[in-house]
């Protein structure tokens, strides 16, 4: 199935699994896919290796903004899709780290974090044909969007999800933990000051609580089979 040159933006709440979701209607479409996630991880990973946020989330805002032009922050993609480079780092396993988990909420909660980053998303955007996942893709950085999506799932279910990905990693991690974190994630989410997580008035919700991957792309594509079915065609 072949769409317009579109926007695809996919919100929602963490660990609901938005960027295999997105790498998949990226691959199936032939989009560019951008993780808007990634780079506010990456933002954190700088904070966290220059010792910018403490134990209490207080954070040298000033002196991370300094370092943020330089830091060089954009993906590649290769054999194995899309990954966070930090100039020639490859950072992929450092930001989905629980110690960066812990700590991107508070980053990603900095107006000035959010600017740094939407610059760079609009940027990329431009081209059209992209999947960018986050949690204010729709509401903030695309409202424009042609097609908004934005997911949800019951929280244990996602800790549970969270967990396994980072026990895959070698990480060893207790579910109460992860849970707690998710739960933490969600309200920081919901009731920062700039851009908080929430369903923009067009976007379609997607509650994967008790599905797939499969059936998610079953879904996604009667959805796009509906919404573009007049410009879309075979392949």
């Amino acid at each position: 199935m072949l769409i317009p040159d579109i926007i695809i933006a996919i919100d929602g709440y963490s660990s609901t699994g938005k960027s295999s979701f997105a790498k998949l209607i990226a691959k199936e479409f032939g989009f560019l896919y951008l993780d808007s996630g990634a780079l506010y991880r990456g933002v954190t990973l700088i904070a966290v290796e220059h010792s910018l946020i403490d134990g209490s989330n207080n954070i040298d805002e000033e002196k991370l903004l300094a370092l943020l032009p330089g830091a060089d922050l954009h993906f590649e993609t290769d054999a194995d899709g899309c990954k966070t480079y930090m100039g020639r780092r490859c950072i992929e396993k450092e930001i989905r780290s629980l110690a960066v988990s812990r700590k991107v909420s508070p980053i990603a909660a900095l107006p000035s974090v959010r600017e740094f980053v939407d610059g760079k998303l609009r940027e990329l955007g431009r081209r059209k044909r992209v999947v960018i996942d986050g949690r204010d893709i729709g509401s903030t950085v695309f409202p424009d969007a042609e097609l908004k999506i934005f997911m949800t799932a019951d929280p244990e279910i996602r800790a549970m999800r969270r967990m396994k990905e980072m026990e895959s990693k070698g990480e060893k991690v207790n579910f109460q933990d992860v849970l707690d974190n998710v739960r933490e994630r969600d309200y920081i989410d919901s009731h920062r000051a700039a851009s908080p997580l929430t369903k923009a008035a067009d976007a379609v919700v997607l509650d994967n609580s008790g599905m797939t991957m499969e059936e998610q792309m079953v879904w996604i594509r009667s959805l796009i089979a509906g919404r573009f079915g007049n410009t879309a065609s075979k392949s």
